[in-house]
């Protein structure tokens, strides 16, 4: 069985096609600057990977070209379409409707699209990536994966705010947590690692990349999450100023003359590690400016390493211990220094890494990086969204 994943965003559409009798990609790609100018498509099949620039007004059109790719007769990867046995698609918020991964009606389109004022951005594309492959192959089974539904096991006191109840109730306003996919997938590796089923593990995944998260897992669910009702809450990420007094949002608001939306998009879009640093989003940027004496930049990701710690430290305390850490995400997975800082100083609680093996990991290997006689154990394992949406929708569909 062939699964197409799909992952669309507002202008973009990523898109890799797994053969499931080994999990095995078979293409990959993104459709860039959708319903721009100037759109292309950068894509891996049978070759090396090409990129192409091809007009693109929408994701109906977008869904139309990565068909064109996939069964073209030279660089093809199928004869047709009808070789695809379902397509999945990440949808960013299930909200309160939806606590796992669903086969797509037009019933489940209206409850995506009445959760759009939770998160209208992603809302509005995930929908788009869905309507775009319902045009182009509708006799075709399609299944929605919810990045907040492996947080729907979150307790009502992680996830309740501390407002009237009665608005937390009427507006749904509640901790929904994001990066479920991840977190969900590491936590399966790290089950397989340690030689234990999923239910019977307690682990902290700590997911660092441009968005960042860090969830406590007991006997396999989640039990609290950094991110809140919007994935602006926790970390300090690439842009996102992740926890934050809400007095300096009118505070801010007054002071630089804006809107309350106009504060939103600047917490979201101008702040966090770019903010602090001056520099960049891109950690590869701030490590080359760390080089170069730049303290503002040696500051961001102080304070990265730092927020990592007291999510660790008081998840720890939630578990009551926990069987094994494990660090994903671009950053989480790349950056040794964060992982090392991150749990400098913590041997009390039973951890130790191997400081050396830590610094010299293989590039996209699941490793184990603390000492024999670490009584957490402490991994650096990949993420891969694409194939945990696979497999939920190839269980579906079976």
């Amino acid at each position: 069985m062939k699964v197409l994943v799909i992952n669309a965003g507002s202008s973009s559409l990523k898109f890799q096609l797994f053969d499931m009798e080994d999990e095995r990609v078979i293409a990959k790609g993104n459709c860039e600057k959708i319903g721009l100018e100037g759109s292309f498509i950068g894509y891996k099949t049978t070759g090396d990977k090409k990129e192409v620039s091809i007009a693109m007004p929408d994701h109906t059109i977008a869904v139309q070209k990565v068909f064109e790719i996939l069964t073209d007769e030279k660089e093809g990867v199928i004869k047709s379409v009808d070789e695809i046995g379902a397509v999945g698609h990440r949808v960013v918020q299930g909200g309160w409707l939806f606590d796992k991964s669903v086969l797509i009606d037009e019933k489940v389109i209206e409850m995506i699209n009445s959760l759009k004022d939770l998160s209208p951005l992603h809302a509005k594309a995930n929908l788009a990536g869905i309507q775009g492959c319902l045009t182009v192959m509708p006799n075709i089974p399609q299944v929605a994966v919810f990045d907040t539904a492996f947080h729907a096991t979150m307790p009502a006191k992680a996830y309740t705010y501390g407002i009237k109840y009665e608005d937390s109730e009427k507006y749904h306003i509640r901790r929904y947590g994001f990066h479920g996919t991840s977190h969900r997938y590491v936590t399966g590796e790290v089950a397989r690692l340690l030689g234990k089923n999923v239910e019977d593990v307690n682990v902290i995944t700590v997911h660092v990349g441009n968005g960042s998260s860090i969830t406590a897992v007991k006997n396999g669910k989640s039990i609290d999450t950094t991110m809140g009702l919007t994935p602006l809450e926790g970390l300090i990420m690439g842009t996102r100023s992740g926890d934050i007094d809400p007095s300096v949002y009118s505070y801010l608001a007054d002071k630089k003359g804006l809107t309350c939306s106009e504060i939103f998009n600047y917490l979201n879009k101008e702040c966090g590690i770019l903010g602090v640093s001056g520099v960049s989003s891109d950690m590869r940027e701030i490590n080359s400016a760390i080089n170069e004496g730049n303290e503002r930049a040696r500051l961001a990701l102080d304070m990265l390493i730092y927020k990592t710690k007291k999510y660790i430290g008081s998840y720890l305390a939630v578990l009551g211990g926990a069987d094994a850490i494990v660090f994903t995400g671009g950053i989480g997975e790349n950056q040794e220094d964060l992982r090392e800082g991150a749990l400098e100083g913590m041997e009390y609680c039973g951890i130790e890494i191997d400081k050396e093996k830590n610094n010299h990991l293989a590039r996209g290997t699941a490793e184990e990086i603390s000492t024999p006689n670490s009584k957490i154990r402490v991994f650096r394992i990949p993420t891969d969204e694409e194939l945990l949406i696979a497999r939920d929708t190839k269980a579906l569909v079976k």
